[in-house]
């Protein structure tokens, strides 16, 4: 066991105008299995990246260990992957490889084939045995989940669970619980840790959220009632040091001495007012800083003349002489949520192409009205450029609701200002749900649309998606989320 201490730790990009982290102080046990989670942007990959030593910072991380970091990055994708392996770790063991490709089931075959034929979740398995052939090294994971499919990422997380020393950065709420022990959250205003899985977490941060609010509203209510009365005893000391210059009723002089103490006695008890006044302000300042922004989006979708949107009949799709998928048929009727099922290759995203009006070389029968609007997200965000206005504009969509969304899924006002091509991959995607939920739509097609996305803006959609009902076909592997969220399951 050792440990890393971070101490007093500041750091902001060369040229930005905010701090990433501010004077941040933490220890972690490089035994543990630690989550690392907090919303988009907020610097979890940055982090990883001081930890490499890839910036300059303030402050000081010591460590006895050394470092590694996935994914890793390769180069020469179309060499055979054995020789991919060797060009990361030349001096690895062959058994030791095998044992580990064996653990996350991946036959030796893929070894003597080009890294590029690949799927993506072969190539995540092969880099992470790889990963885990590094001994004495602590581990820096770095959203493995991406490109796994739900059974591969049951499969990853229960491998996981058998190691220990790393960081894991994930989104997955199920996948987390399987494989960590201990959870490190970036928050609005401070970073902790916290011994538990994920649901142990989150469990105590609501229970925490809750409290706060709670004493919240009881310190307004103090406030209040503390104000008025300070400035109804200040009101009525005023009005008692200025009888010292009148006459009693009886006409005899005043006593000013008497009242003049009667006064001062007013004003102390207003003193004592105000004091307990500003004592109950500054608690409520100590409250409410890591409380999450998570306002209930919304949606307004299309009505539609017919119960039943569309029609899929024996579908089958080919790619040349591949077949992907056979014999696909369901059906799709205003309010449900269907979900997407079956391994990577299985064809769920040439079904959603197809069903999109993508030229896609296909036999059976795809039965849609001509007058059906679709709302489609995209896995992929690479093409994303340019401002938000003019995003707005391009896809015209109103730019106030666009821009508002993006608030409630915690878009900080200086994000408005950056080129979209600039943001983290969850920013991205998050900008294309955005981008959909402001288009008035009959259908929406999602493909994976959480990839990268944090765990508090999934269940601002899920809670969305429960709350308006709209007709959704989706493709997602997060395993909560589709317990949650669908109403039927279409397995390929």
């Amino acid at each position: 066991m050792s440990l890393i201490n971070v101490t007093n730790l500041t750091f902001a990009y060369e040229g930005s105008y905010d701090n990433i982290f501010e004077n941040v102080n933490f220890q972690i046990d490089t035994d543990w299995k630690l989550g690392f989670t907090g919303r988009n942007g907020r610097g979890k990959t940055t982090f990883l990246s001081l930890l490499l030593g890839k910036y300059e910072y303030s402050g000081n991380i010591s460590a006895h260990v050394t470092f590694e970091y996935f994914p890793f990055q390769v180069d020469n994708k179309e060499l055979n992957t054995i020789d991919v392996i060797s060009e990361i770790f030349p001096d690895y063991i062959h058994w030791k490889l095998m044992r580990e490709l064996s653990l996350l089931k991946v036959s030796e075959d893929v070894l003597y084939r080009p890294f590029d034929s690949l799927s993506n979740g072969e190539q995540t398995k092969v880099l992470l045995a790889t990963l885990f052939i590094k001994e004495n090294s602590f581990l820096l994971i770095d959203e493995p989940t991406n490109h796994l499919d739900m059974t591969a990422r049951e499969l990853v997380s229960d491998y996981l669970n058998t190691k220990s020393g790393y960081i894991l950065v994930s989104h997955d709420r199920s996948f987390l619980d399987n494989c960590v022990d201990h959870i490190l959250s970036i928050n609005k205003t401070n970073i902790e840790i916290q011994k538990g899985n994920f649901s142990s977490w989150w469990e105590n941060k609501v229970r925490q959220d809750n409290f706060e609010l709670a004493e919240d509203e009881k310190l307004r209510r103090d406030i209040k009632r503390l104000s008025a009365s300070s400035k109804r005893t200040g009101n009525w000391s005023h009005e008692v040091e200025k009888t010292k210059n009148g006459t009693r009723n009886s006409g005899s002089k005043v006593d000013k001495g008497y009242i003049g103490h009667k006064a001062a006695k007013m004003m102390k008890r207003s003193k004592a007012i105000e004091q307990r006044q500003n004592s109950a302000i500054n608690e409520k300042s100590k409250l409410l800083k890591n409380i999450e922004n998570s306002e209930n989006l919304e949606i307004t979708q299309l009505g539609y003349h017919k119960r039943q949107l569309a029609e899929l009949d024996n579908i089958s799709i080919f790619y040349g002489e591949k077949k992907v998928c056979s014999d696909v048929s369901f059906t799709i009727e205003q309010g449900e949520r269907i979900a997407l099922s079956g391994k990577n290759g299985s064809g769920k995203s040439s079904i959603i192409k197809l069903m999109c009006g993508e030229d896609i070389d296909f036999t059976g029968t795809l039965t849609k009205d001509s007058q059906l609007i679709i709302s489609y997200v995209s896995q992929d965000t690479s093409n994303l450029q340019g401002n938000l206005t003019d995003y707005a504009r391009d896809n015209g969509i109103d730019e106030s609701l666009f821009k508002s969304i993006l608030r409630k899924l915690d878009f900080s006002r200086i994000q408005f200002d950056k080129d979209i091509s600039t943001y983290s991959g969850g920013q991205k995607k998050k900008v294309l749900i955005a981008k959909s939920l402001s288009e008035k739509a009959h259908l929406y097609i999602w493909d994976e649309p959480l990839n990268f996305i944090d765990v508090i803006s999934r269940m601002q959609i899920e809670e969305l998606l429960l709350e308006y009902t709209p007709t959704l076909v989706f493709v997602e592997h997060d395993r909560e989320f589709c317990n949650n969220v669908a109403t039927k399951i279409v397995e390929l």
